[in-house]
């Protein structure tokens, strides 16, 4: 993958962030149709780990500081989601009550803080594609389930601005500031990250991978107290298959 596509993956998975919160800011939108997009996304993210990230990364580095590398993805993202804020706001929709906004500048900080690791994160993970050992399949897998995941992150974000009373400019504004860090995880990734050995590239890619886990895993079991079943798995099965069916489509037309 040359430089440039790399680039535009990164801006374009940043453009869908800002089509989310576009939408919330200009539209009412029902939390159900949220959820089942919710729910798409959170498989998406665990497709791509399931059968692009963690199986690269298997190959090109051994299998315990892959598992260990997953690990630390899923404990960082753990452990600001319990001392600092939820580090997506998609993924914990349902945690953004009334109660909720209306108190949003008492948690404005921690949760600007939370989104922007979070998002800073998918940037690396798109930035470093040029020197990552991934096959392009598993790439393009990345790519589409990042940019899918945007929307409800951008939906969600806009949702929760808008309810704590900021005018529609404003919440555009804030959710552009915000997922501008993806910006900044994608040059991270580019510029400082993408020249490093196949091993710790890997390494880098597990570690991500082990994020989705967590915002996949998180994602599900919220919208599922608070919505049905049925809708919530289904969603989100969806997406996991998605990415299945995708990631074996490029890997036929590699060949």
């Amino acid at each position: 993958m040359n430089g440039q596509l790399t680039l535009w993956q990164v801006a374009a998975a940043y453009a869908f962030a800002l089509v989310g919160g576009w939408i919330s800011t200009s539209l009412r939108l029902a939390h159900k149709p949220l959820c089942a997009l919710i729910s798409l996304a959170a498989g998406t993210l665990l497709g791509v780990t399931l059968f692009a990230i963690l199986p690269e990364s298997f190959s090109n580095s051994s299998w315990w500081a892959t598992v260990l590398a997953a690990a630390t993805g899923y404990a960082l993202f753990f452990f600001i989601s319990k001392y600092v804020h939820h580090v997506c706001p998609a993924c914990a929709a349902s945690h953004f009550d009334a109660d909720t906004t209306r108190h949003f500048s008492e948690i404005a900080t921690a949760l600007v803080v939370a989104l922007a690791i979070h998002s800073t994160t998918d940037g690396v993970a798109l930035g470093i594609g040029q020197g990552a050992p991934t096959a392009e399949a598993a790439k393009w897998s990345l790519f589409s389930a990042l940019c899918i995941h945007k929307v409800p992150e951008g939906l969600a974000l806009g949702s929760l601005l808008i309810g704590a009373g900021l005018q529609r400019t404003v919440a555009l504004g804030w959710v552009a500031a915000v997922e501008a860090t993806t910006l900044l995880g994608g040059v991270i990734g580019f510029f400082f990250l993408a020249n490093a050995s196949t091993f710790w590239l890997g390494l880098i890619m597990a570690h991500v991978g082990g994020g989705f886990l967590y915002l996949a895993a998180h994602a599900v079991l919220g919208e599922m107290m608070r919505h049905g079943k049925a809708l919530v798995l289904t969603s989100f099965s969806m997406g996991v298959v998605l990415i299945g069916i995708l990631n074996i489509c490029l890997r036929m037309l590699a060949l």
